[in-house]
């Protein structure tokens, strides 16, 4: 089996971040007096960057509110919401497994790094990742197509010695988009069509079975 970098997303692979976030977009709208959609249409927001989310939810692509509601948002998660979150069982496991399987491996999210950091670090996974790259706080690198040929320049790997782990089809058609193979996992937020119509090499159903799909990955 050919070795390469793995490339973890967080939010719907590695750690089920729903209550965190789904109140803190809650928070966000409230205090913007807009209405709230129910929790489970909130939660189908997670994974994709957190911008478009509230031009969605906001119905308006107004740059000014936007940022406040981002603001907003990030009042109450960067002090409550970004712990309202669990690992998934069997990602400690995984985790364990790839360290053996796999020269490194990194966390590549659309979440904002400082928290992204934290997260990872507080749910004691750090040690796992060589580094955890994600978002600013500004926006640079939210999308996931402009994370990815950052995270390979940065680390000197080519497209072809790394894979992309994540549950929804932003993680995969970023990581085409860079000449990335991808792995879509099926205990996140992506179903199997979401992931199979972006272009997933390959599914994956549970953590266990992860080296089992690297190697039918040729990884």
């Amino acid at each position: 089996m050919r070795t390469r970098a793995l490339l973890f997303d967080l939010d719907g692979t590695l750690t089920d971040p729903r209550p965190g976030i789904v109140r803190s977009l809650r928070h966000a709208l409230g205090r913007l007096d807009r209405p709230s959609p129910p929790d489970d249409v909130l939660a189908t927001f997670i994974g994709p960057p957190l911008r478009g989310t509230f031009a969605a939810l906001l119905e308006s692509p107004s740059p000014e509110l936007i940022e406040r509601a981002v603001a907003l948002y990030r009042e109450r998660f960067g002090t409550i919401g970004l712990f309202e979150n669990e690992v998934y069982p069997g990602v400690r496991e995984m985790l364990a497994a790839a360290r053996r399987l796999a020269p490194a491996a990194f966390v590549a999210t659309s979440k904002a790094a400082v928290y992204a950091e934290r997260i990872v670090k507080h749910f004691g996974l750090d040690h796992h990742f060589a580094r955890v790259y994600g978002s600013e706080l500004a926006g640079r690198f939210e999308d996931k197509s402009e994370l990815l040929p950052h995270l390979l320049a940065a680390e000197g790997l080519a497209p072809g010695a790394a894979v992309m782990i994540g549950d929804r089809s932003v993680d995969v058609l970023a990581a085409r988009a860079a000449g990335i193979p991808s792995i879509g996992v099926l205990w996140g937020y992506g179903a199997a069509a979401e992931l199979t119509e972006a272009g997933a090499d390959v599914l994956c159903a549970s953590p266990a079975e992860l080296p089992a799909c690297l190697e039918r990955l040729g990884a």
